[in-house]
């Protein structure tokens, strides 16, 4: 068959013009998939995008993580280091959760102030999300909305000013906030972009100096409250191996500890750690372990396993009832259990 000149001309068009869909096409496509990398989140589920991401450039990019990265925050060493060995005593009292400043909090300053002088008080103070519960005056921190920070602040002084046993509790590496701002100190994956936990929370890099640096700026703002003591949960790298990072990750996360306790203990104040992991090592200095989900009837074998110094000083457990078997130690229980009159 012949194809007349006019028809010729035609075909060509068409095809030319094909050929330009076709090419915007993939151009377009390209630029989505390039557009869309700023939103992914890794997580243990794998990859999934979300659009709420307050992100600008082009995503979360972190760098490489250096295990030797050197720390540049004060050291407790030399011929002018304070003595962090001062002996703790053990303690005995109630610990205050998130749930409860958000429904009851009224309830609880009048709890506060009928205990009595010296009985502990555990406040938790910020979220994983790196949000916090009191009014901080951190650069770039965010204050978190579920709770009333002013009625925070308020039952803050009554702990503090009571001579009460303060004790501030928080999350340590994981942090979406601050991972968010800083994704240098953050944990990334193979591409380079940041791992999240089932929850959408970045975690932060222990061996990092920009994390070390940022939970030092916080002890120091706790101390300054009046808070006798701090103690970090989620002390430890998240369980998967999707994320980069090549060195001994147990060292990483003692070496970390024992910085933080020599450069931000005193001899009025510690800094301890909360785990369900009994064989953490726990630093020398002022410092105790917290331990979550023990059993009544596990707890004397518990204490004599766990190798801290002295088990009725430096261990203390988060106990959910009033079984007597947790006496002989130190222990913390939730407010609501308390009965003063």
């Amino acid at each position: 068959m012949t194809l007349t000149y006019t028809t010729k001309r035609k075909l060509h068009r068409i095809g030319l013009i094909s050929a330009i869909v076709l090419l915007v096409s993939i151009l377009v496509w390209f630029c989505w998939v390039i557009w869309l990398e700023r939103y992914i989140v890794y997580s243990q589920d794998g990859a999934t995008i979300d659009f709420e991401l307050q992100v600008s450039g082009s995503g979360q990019v972190a760098a490489p993580p250096s295990a030797d990265e050197t720390v540049s925050i004060y050291y407790n060493e030399g011929a002018n280091a304070i003595n962090t060995s001062t002996e703790l005593t053990a303690i005995t009292g109630y610990y205050i959760d998130a749930d409860t400043l958000q429904n009851d909090i009224a309830t609880v300053r009048d709890i506060v102030s009928k205990l009595p002088t010296g009985t502990a008080v555990m406040l938790e103070v910020k979220n994983a999300k790196g949000s916090f519960f009191y009014s901080t005056g951190l650069a770039d921190a965010s204050i978190a909305s579920s709770v009333s920070s002013t009625a925070v602040d308020e039952l803050i002084t009554d702990i503090t000013s009571r001579n009460l046993y303060a004790i501030a509790v928080l999350p340590a590496f994981r942090d979406y906030n601050f991972g968010l701002n800083n994704v240098s100190c953050g944990l990334p994956v193979a591409k380079g972009y940041l791992w999240a936990d089932d929850d959408y929370c970045y975690w932060l890099n222990p061996a990092k100096a920009g994390t070390l640096n940022y939970l030092t700026d916080i002890v120091a703002e706790l101390r300054g409250l009046g808070f006798d003591e701090v103690v970090f949960t989620e002390f430890c790298f998240p369980n998967t191996n999707q994320i980069v990072f090549d060195g001994d990750r147990d060292a990483t996360i003692i070496r970390a500890a024992s910085t933080l306790v020599s450069s931000c203990s005193t001899t009025s104040f510690a800094v301890s750690f909360m785990t369900s992991d009994s064989n953490f090592v726990l630093p020398t200095g002022r410092s105790r372990l917290y331990l979550q989900n023990v059993s009544a009837n596990s707890v004397s074998t518990v204490a004599q396993q766990s190798g801290v110094a002295d088990p009725s000083i430096n261990l203390v457990f988060m106990a959910n009832t009033n079984d007597t078997r947790f006496n002989e130690y130190s222990v913390l229980r939730p407010i609501g259990v308390v009965s003063v009159e």
